[in-house]
Formats: C-alpha cells, sequence, structure tokens
C-alpha cells in the first residue's frame, strides 16, 4: 500500500497544491485477493483494531479516574475564604515574548504552556507565574524558584505574609481557579485577565499545617496524573504504529491469523 502511494505521489501535478490526476490512479494496477481471503484478512483487522481500540479505552480510562481523583481532593479543601491580593504582591515582566534565546541560562515565563529560555535574569524568588493572556481563555498557572525572566503578560506573584500561605498550597489554589479565570477574562480576539480579577480571587485559607498535608497528598496525585499522561500519549503513539503495521502487513499478504 505504502509503494502504491508512494506511485501515485510522484505522478501528481501542480506546484502549490499537488494532486493526483483521476486517470493516473485508474491506471494503477491492484492485487486483489479471493473473497474468502478478503473475509479472513477484514476478520482479523476487526478483531485487531477491536484490541487496539479497548487498549486506548483503557488508557484513557485510568488517566480520567486519575484527573478525577486529583480535581476531587483540590476542591475538597475546606476552610475560611480570603481575597488573594490581601496575601500577596503582583506585578508582571518587562519583555516581549519573543525575547527568548535558544539555550539561555535562566527561565523564560511567558503565556505558554512551555518554559523558554534566556540570558538574562530580572527575578530570583519563589514565585508562583499566571499567564495573562491566551487566545481562548485557556490560561495556565507555574511554580518556581529561582533565577527567571517573565514575559510582559505573565504575572509574577511573590507570596507576602509567609505566615499565612504556602507558595506550593497557592499554586494548587491558582490551579484550582483557573476556570473561573477563563469565564472572567475579557477581551474579544485574545482573552486577557485583569489585575482586580486576579487580587479578588478568593481562596480557602486552613491552617499552614494542613495546607503542608493537603499539598503532600495534592503532590502525590499530581505525580501520579503526570506519570499517566505520559503512559498515555506513549500507548496512543505504540497503538497507532501498531494499527499502521498490521494494515501494511495486511495489503503486502504478510497477515497470519485465524
Amino acid at each position: 500500500m505504502d509503494s502504491t502511494v508512494a506511485r501515485i505521489n510522484a505522478t501528481c501535478t501542480g506546484t502549490r497544491m499537488p494532486r493526483a490526476n483521476m486517470n493516473t490512479v485508474l491506471d494503477f494496477d491492484f492485487s486483489f485477493p479471493s473473497l474468502s481471503e478478503q473475509q479472513r484478512i477484514v476478520s482479523i483487522l476487526d478483531e485487531t483494531f477491536a484490541a487496539i481500540d479497548k487498549a486506548k479505552e483503557n488508557a484513557e480510562k485510568n488517566l480520567q479516574n486519575s484527573r478525577e481523583l486529583f480535581d476531587s481532593y483540590l476542591q475538597s479543601v475546606d476552610a475560611e475564604k480570603e481575597s488573594l491580593g490581601s496575601l500577596v504582591d503582583i506585578t508582571t515582566g518587562k519583555l516581549d515574548a519573543n525575547a527568548a534565546t535558544e539555550n539561555g541560562q535562566y527561565p523564560f515565563f511567558t503565556c505558554s504552556r512551555e518554559i523558554f529560555a534566556i540570558d538574562n535574569f530580572a527575578f530570583d524568588c519563589e514565585a508562583i507565574l499566571l499567564a495573562g493572556n491566551n487566545a481562548v481563555g485557556d490560561f495556565n498557572v507555574k511554580h518556581y524558584e529561582g533565577k527567571f525572566n517573565a514575559y510582559q503578560r505573565t504575572y509574577v506573584i511573590t507570596v507576602n505574609q509567609e505566615n499565612r500561605v504556602l507558595y506550593r498550597y497557592l499554586y494548587f489554589q491558582m490551579l484550582k481557579s483557573l476556570k473561573e479565570f477563563k469565564m472572567k477574562s475579557v477581551g474579544a480576539g485574545t482573552k486577557f485577565l485583569k489585575l482586580g480579577m486576579i487580587k479578588d480571587l478568593k481562596i480557602a485559607l486552613p491552617s499552614l499545617s494542613e495546607q503542608r498535608s493537603i499539598v503532600t497528598k495534592l503532590d502525590v496525585l499530581f505525580a501520579e496524573t503526570k506519570r499517566l499522561e505520559e503512559i498515555y500519549q506513549q500507548k496512543l503513539a505504540a497503538l497507532d504504529e501498531l494499527k499502521k503495521s498490521v494494515l501494511q502487513k495486511a495489503f503486502n499478504g504478510e497477515l497470519t491469523g485465524a
């Protein structure tokens, strides 16, 4: 099958948008086995693809269960709430998003989920980094400690009352609030978060000892979810390759089985 596709591609015409001529396709010879052999191949393919789909479904279910457990525990935190603005200082970076440099020495936080690099730093502290804009309001938040730099639309949030809130606990509370931020964001072409929206955010604030206990549990669940996400993506890639391999063998007459 791949060799046939390659031959068709070789005959394609057009400069901007290569296209196959109908007559060219009709002129190719395709070999067809007997009906009984076709039925045997189809039976094997149906069985194999059903097993592949089931494996995908199981991997996705395990990942979904882990995410739901994490979200459930995160939502279950119950304590008196306080405005974020009374607990933190909030500033932004000063750089353009394209200020990143390849192989830079320091992390460069933009509104992307990806962390870039840069050759200079403007901050040397522990902080929560909140993306301040996104095309569809799909904001993200990160927790970092050390030297770094930031894009001008990235909010750099530092705790000013460390006897009341832990950075890691605050990170999880901000993670929990991303859906709320999406609903409250403004803008047409691009969604933005205003400073007042962030300051007005209400977070549950238990004692520091309770926060440490919550963080320990959430870190375990978070790590497990990340592990399952990686396994899920690897399985998807492997199963897709398996499906291609089985199809290739089928069309090459190499498929064996009942």
